[in-house]
């Protein structure tokens, strides 16, 4: 059995002497045979989602995927219709049933939630959207805020033989903020554990967090937002050449290298950020202090000095640091450890001979502490 026209049509539920045992068995032996499908076809979605959002740069927490349990599925099968007790609530359970394959994507900020439903909607059929965060009252659940999508693949991916064989299954995809998805996991936990209605305490706390988490979901949208407005008007200063005032950041150093000695692709976040924390220590306080401290060098020059060649961007601007400050330099550097016999100023040293024979002044600038 391959797909979902397949399956067999449930008998009638009429009465209340209908066999729901017999229905839960006979809708479990239903399902294990098109279980490998669903999981198959729930691992697929979710390549899909990560291969779209990967290719826009649109960076999640977390994306996974995941087949309804055979025990779990029978489980909801089991549940009785609330208007006619007796009789199943899914009289046809893989029709009904719509949340057999699942994909669960996870973000860090609101504004993901929004790329991320860009993305479903580009690439996949939407059947329903839901708002998890409208139905809490009816569905007591305590302000649980998420997205789910009920989703089949588009006309133009059921074409293709790799896809045909889903062209009738749906999937829900969930979408949440990382902060939304550990007070809905916290939530459903105890919901899940308690053999009792929650006391009213309990309820209220859980909506004060809920809360709470919707005020600290806006306030990390608000804080990336900024943190976007200052790297852009870093940037733009060191276009202009406006350093002075402008805070050291990974991002501020980056563009200021790549201004001065040309863009190198090879040089990780890491590595600038590290950059920055040996600045930090050697005492600058903004880029106008660092600019001032290598005027006039000939990073390329140095480096061919130094090693022979024209090494990497930050490699050159070390070396230029070296040249610029000496043994200030070798004092204050993050690998110094005080010990004149280690490799660190050993070798710092070797290269400031080198650059002295070559007619280089070494040490002429003062770090901005020193005056």
């Amino acid at each position: 059995m391959t797909s979902m026209e397949a399956l067999p049509a449930e008998e009638p539920v009429s009465d209340s002497s209908f066999d729901l045992q017999g229905h839960v068995s006979r809708a479990q032996n239903d399902y294990s045979e098109v279980f490998a499908l669903y999981e198959d076809f729930s691992r697929t979605a979710e390549s899909i989602l990560e291969t779209c959002l990967n290719n826009e740069k649109i960076y999640t927490h977390s994306i996974t995927s995941r087949v309804k349990s055979i025990e779990s599925f029978s489980k909801k099968v089991g549940r009785q219709s609330r208007e006619s007790p007796g009789t199943p609530k899914y009289s046809d359970p893989l029709r009904q049933i719509t949340d057999l394959a699942g994909v669960r994507v996870i973000t860090y900020f609101l504004s993901t939630v929004r790329d991320v439903e860009r993305v479903i909607r580009r690439e996949f059929e939407i059947i329903e959207r839901i708002d998890k965060s409208k139905l809490f009252e009816k569905e007591q659940r305590l302000g649980y805020q998420s997205f789910h999508y009920l989703v089949k693949l588009k006309e133009n991916r059921n074409t293709l033989p790799e896809y045909a064989k889903f062209s009738d299954l749906v999937a829900e995809i969930q979408v949440r903020t990382i902060l939304q998805h550990a007070w809905a996991e916290i939530e459903h936990d105890i919901q899940y554990k308690a053999t009792y209605a929650l006391p009213i305490e309990i309820k209220r706390r859980f909506m004060a967090l809920a809360g709470l988490i919707e005020i600290a979901d806006r306030e990390f949208q608000a804080i990336e937002e900024k943190d976007h407005e200052l790297i852009q008007a870093a940037r733009s200063s060191v276009a202009q050449g406006a350093l002075g005032g402008l805070e050291i950041t990974p991002d501020a150093l980056k563009a200021y290298l790549d201004r001065k000695y040309g863009a190198d692709g090879r040089v990780s976040p890491y590595t600038y950020s590290w950059a920055v924390d040996l600045l930090n220590a050697l005492g600058f306080k903004d880029l106008a202090e660092v600019d001032k401290a290598v005027a006039g060098f000939n990073d390329g020059e140095i480096s061919r000095i130094v090693y022979g060649s024209r090494q990497g961007q930050l490699s050159r601007f070390e070396d230029v640091l070296l040249a610029a400050l000496g043994e200030q330099y070798i004092e204050k550097h993050l690998w110094n450890r005080g010990n004149e016999d280690d490799w660190f100023p050993a070798a710092a040293r070797v290269k400031m001979e080198k650059l002295r024979a070559a007619g280089v002044e070494v040490g002429l600038r003062k770090l901005p502490d020193a005056g």
